[in-house]
């Protein structure tokens, strides 16, 4: 396993910015870059030098080169990220950009040569970083000066292009990588796993990574360095623990989130269903108040009935007892006029009988003209002296 972390900056500025390994640090910008924008050179600016941490300089580990078309570039490896991360950036670049009218080599004083505004080149700020800044799943993007509405570029603009590779966020496997940035991403964020010698073939595809691999083998630190690196491992590695600390939280903390809206869901169903509950009790409720009315009103109206009826009934009763009085009356009636009507006949007959007998008739004749008996013919008979 290596030694040491090519994330660390002092590693970083050792390894990409010496003199001998200007063919890695290439390969790496030129994997950053767009093919229309391919460099075939570069040269460093600031090289490595180790007599820098011996004046106190060792906190200048951003890396400054210049292509073969005078596009200059600040290269730097970030493992920590700050709330104004992006004004740092443009800082570096308006640094960078400014200086060039600022800063004349020795020759230029000698020639007493001066720059103006069309001497200004491009400035290029690559930075790689192993932490989010941008809140999406994009790991690799290029900021630069464009129309807002069209996306139109101007070539009297075109000097500032901020280069942003988000190492945190690659995790793409082995077997899948494809380009030669996925490679350099892949290799920056494991080198510290591999020797030169197991290092996965898919990343020794690129001899420059090769190369860098075989350089991390052999890194050497004098005892300032060494403490210096010591130092920023153990921060990166704190801040390994602190990232994944807070990530743990968050995760809880989103579980915990989702576990509350989850019964949030769950109770605004169950109120919805209680709602819905009380509601149909009240239809209910109100069903059975309209089906008590309309009963109350049948027995009501079954009530009124019933008197009419019993009205009725005692109508009838008093028609019936009239009826039967006027029943008796009239059987009573009948009865004499019946009597008086057998009197009255039974008198007739007798009339009859007596006229029959005072004429001399016999008394079997009148018996049968009268219908009265034998006995009573004789009766008369004797009554009259004949």
């Amino acid at each position: 396993m290596s030694r040491v972390n090519p994330k660390i900056d002092l590693v970083f500025k050792k390894l990409f910015g010496s003199e001998e390994n200007q063919d890695i640090l290439m390969s790496l910008v030129n994997a950053i870059l767009p093919q229309h924008q391919q460099i075939a050179e570069l040269s460093l600016k600031n090289t490595y030098n180790v007599s820098d941490y011996a004046e106190g300089k060792l906190s200048i580990l951003d890396i400054k080169a210049q292509d073969e078309n005078g596009v200059l570039y600040d290269i730097e490896m970030q493992i920590k990220g700050t709330g104004f991360y992006g004004k740092r950036t443009l800082y570096y670049w308006a640094k960078m950009f400014g200086a060039q009218l600022d800063y004349l080599t020795e020759e230029e004083r000698d020639l007493k040569n001066r720059r103006g505004y069309s001497d200004l080149r491009k400035c290029i700020v690559i930075s790689l970083m192993d932490f989010v800044f941008f809140e999406d799943g994009k790991y690799h993007r290029c900021y630069m000066l464009k129309d807002r509405e069209n996306n139109e570029t101007h070539a009297d603009l075109d000097y500032l292009d901020l280069y942003f590779v988000e190492m945190d966020k690659f995790d793409v496997g082995l077997a899948f990588v494809q380009t030669a940035l996925e490679r350099w991403i892949a290799f920056l964020n494991n080198a510290y796993h591999y020797t030169n010698g197991t290092l996965p073939k898919e990343l020794a595809q690129v001899k420059e990574i090769k190369k860098a691999s075989a350089k991390l083998d052999v890194m050497y630190f004098d005892e300032k360095e060494r403490q210096y690196y010591e130092s920023q491992q153990k921060f990166w590695l704190d801040e390994i623990s602190r990232i994944q600390e807070m990530t743990d939280k968050m995760e809880a903390a989103e579980k915990t989130a989702i576990e509350t809206e989850k019964a949030l869901v769950a109770t605004q169903k169950a109120l919805a269903e209680t709602e819905k509950a009380a509601a149909e009790t009240q239809r209910a409720l109100a069903e059975a108040e309209k089906a008590l009315t309309e009963t109350e009103r049948a027995a009501a109206e079954t009530q009124r009935a019933l008197a009419e009826t019993e009205k009725a009934l005692t109508e009838s009763e008093k028609a019936a007892t009239e009826t039967q009085r006027a029943l008796a009356e009239a059987a009573k009636a009948l009865a004499e006029s019946e009597r008086a009507a057998a009197e009255a006949g039974q008198n007739s007959k007798i009339e009859i009988a007596r006229t029959a007998l005072n004429k001399g008739f016999d008394n079997d004749f009148i018996v049968e003209l009268t219908g009265l008996s034998l006995a009573q013919i004789q009766e008369l008979r004797n009554e009259a002296k004949l």
